[in-house]
């Protein structure tokens, strides 16, 4: 019929009927005492082999659980190892960015005793322009700590650009790399001027550029420039890069190459500020 359940003879009940089964046998083998010994004969050839499987089968039962309480166990402490492993994991990355925030922070000490007779005030940067070079970014200190437009900034043993905006709590950098950036630099070893013009475009490969070198200028491939005694906004010997593929420009009056700067504009996060001015008027730089 469309409403009656189909029985199932499940292991469940078959467990039931075969435990009724043995309870009888018992009960009459207890009853009929020696006067059964057939009965006896009967009921041990059936209850025993049943015992034995019933055991098993219980024993199975038993073992199966036992092993999925060990799984069980062997999970919990298998999350509690992942718990620790990531925990030891964060705490070995913090170690990680103390130590290479030492690093940075003794590099920065050891360029401010390089440039001692300036004064200088440590900033991190806190934002940046579009792309991947710091070609224009923000730092954490404005007017409140003395910072003024126009203040050198320099990080990784060389120049990195100056002040141009300054607020309460923020000031914004212009590095050299820009693409409206120009440096009156000299040739440490000769002392011949030339111009650092920013290029964002070539800094991709490395280099910016270097302009209006006297054609008369003898300057050996990896020459070292500073900021010069003639610029007008940055102060005197500050290292800029190493010069190469220098070459007569187009006029045949000056010559042309490429600078490799110190700094690595990739990958900045803090700076030193020079807190001083150089109070000249400007004729040559932007």
């Amino acid at each position: 019929m469309r409403g009656r359940r189909k029985f199932e003879l499940t292991p469940r009940y078959l467990l039931v009927i075969f435990t009724a089964i043995c309870a009888l046998l018992l009960a009459c083998s207890a009853f009929f005492g020696t006067q059964s010994n057939p009965l006896s004969n009967v009921t041990s050839a059936v209850i025993i082999p049943m015992q034995k499987g019933i055991n098993s089968i219980g024993n199975w039962f038993m073992e199966k659980s036992r092993a999925f309480e060990n799984i069980k166990d062997l999970q919990k402490k298998n999350e509690e190892l992942e718990d620790k492993v990531n925990e030891l994991t964060m705490q070995n990355r913090n170690l990680l960015q103390d130590r290479y925030e030492l690093d940075r922070l003794r590099e920065l000490y050891e360029l401010s005793e390089r440039y001692s007779d300036y004064p200088t005030v440590g900033a991190r940067i806190i934002g940046k322009g579009a792309g991947n070079w710091f070609n224009v970014f923000l730092i954490d200190k404005g007017s409140e700590s003395g910072i003024q437009v126009d203040m050198n900034v320099i990080a990784d043993g060389g120049l990195v650009g100056i002040v141009t905006e300054v607020g309460d709590g923020w000031s914004k950098v212009k590095s050299i790399i820009d693409d409206t950036s120009s440096v009156s630099a000299m040739v440490l070893t000769t002392q011949d001027t030339c111009m650092v013009k920013g290029s964002q475009k070539n800094i991709v490969n490395d280099y910016i550029d270097v302009e209006y070198l006297s054609k008369d200028a003898v300057v050996e491939e990896g020459s070292e420039l500073v900021t010069s005694n003639i610029s007008s906004k940055y102060l005197e010997g500050i290292a800029i890069g190493f010069i190469s593929n220098m070459e007569l420009d187009e006029t045949r009056l000056t010559q042309v190459g490429r600078l490799t700067p110190i700094v690595d504009f990739a990958h900045l996060q803090e700076v030193l500020i020079i807190t001083e001015l150089k109070n000249v008027p400007d004729i040559s730089e932007e």
